[in-house]
């Protein structure tokens, strides 16, 4: 027997993770394995992929945070045209069924999969709960509601808006863990330097990830491969002061660390946005900005550790 549940899982945030917690619950009640059934990319980006969301997670992070549920199995479906063609009850008797041997799925109530079956629908992503469950009827599979986290709404589209309006914290809070993003150290400019705030260029390593609103931020930093951690602030932004034009630079200045860091891989987990960008009249304005800088990032960065 196999309770599962299903989705792109986009961050594995809080109410990903307790959804995932029903489906192990009901996997003991029932002696049963629990499946978690996800795609190997965001629906979108196969049939519209002009509005596909750039992600919370990489594959390889999502996969990582999935199995740290504790989940017996994990089955990742290519999502394709033939798959984006399938109806809710094709879905279900050929994947479901016949393939993976599903006999309980437990979804939420506005949980959409499958084809459109009628024009006139006008919810996204084809049919909905009682469908499903009359479907499942037929085909033998128990269609069972999650419920739902109380108190606050958790989604993946959330902690996007979140994201793009700098507030890192609160995407943090809905995740249930800091966001992270990481990068390859790249040569830059080495203005930095001169102002005494030397700082690492990053480069993105997979540009499908979301990169926070620009601006200055607290966070801390990993260093791999050897894993060493140092308090830092970043600087997202076009750097207005030094007429860096409209490129956006991801430059950290880490505050525990002063070895070479070139073509080194950083990973980035935000803790908080102390400022917008700005634009300074000199360097030597700048230059005191960063030092006001360097102090809040370092409190914040303390009281978060604590």
């Amino acid at each position: 027997m196999i309770v599962a549940t299903i989705g792109f899982f986009d961050g594995v945030h809080r109410g990903h993770q307790y959804l995932i917690q029903q489906v192990q619950e009901e996997a003991l009640r029932r002696g049963a394995r629990s499946l978690l059934i996800t795609f190997d990319r965001h629906p979108r980006s196969v049939f519209a992929p002009d509005s596909a969301p750039q992600l919370l997670t990489t594959a390889e992070e999502k996969m990582a945070l999935l199995r740290a549920t504790g989940v017996d199995d994990i089955y990742i479906l290519p999502f394709d045209r033939t798959m984006a063609g399938l109806t809710a009850q094709e879905f279900m008797q050929q994947v479901l069924k016949q393939q993976l041997g599903v006999t309980a799925l437990v979804i939420g109530y506005d949980h959409r999969f499958g084809k459109k079956t009628d024009p006139n629908l006008t919810r996204d992503g084809g049919e909905g709960f009682e469908e499903y469950q009359a479907y499942g009827r037929e085909l033998g599979i128990d269609v069972l509601p999650a419920r739902e986290l109380t108190g606050e709404h958790v989604s993946s589209s959330a902690i996007r808006r979140l994201l793009t309006g700098g507030d890192v914290a609160a995407a943090s809070h809905l995740l249930g863990r800091p966001y992270t993003w990481s990068g390859r150290v790249v040569h830059g400019h080495e203005v930095g330097r001169q102002l005494g705030f030397p700082t690492a260029n990053l480069e993105g390593i997979e540009p499908t990830k979301m990169l926070p609103a620009k601006g200055v931020y607290a966070v801390e930093c990993t260093i791999h491969p050897k894993m060493i951690h140092s308090k830092a602030m970043l600087n997202i932004g076009r750097r207005p002061t030094l007429d860096n034009g409209t490129d956006i630079s991801v430059e950290v200045h880490l505050f525990d660390f002063n070895e070479d860091l070139y073509d080194r891989t950083l990973t980035l987990s935000f803790v908080t946005r102390l400022r917008e960008e700005q634009r300074f009249d000199s360097e030597a304005e700048l230059t005191e900005q960063l030092q006001r800088d360097r102090a809040a990032a370092l409190k914040a960065l303390t009281n978060h550790c604590k």
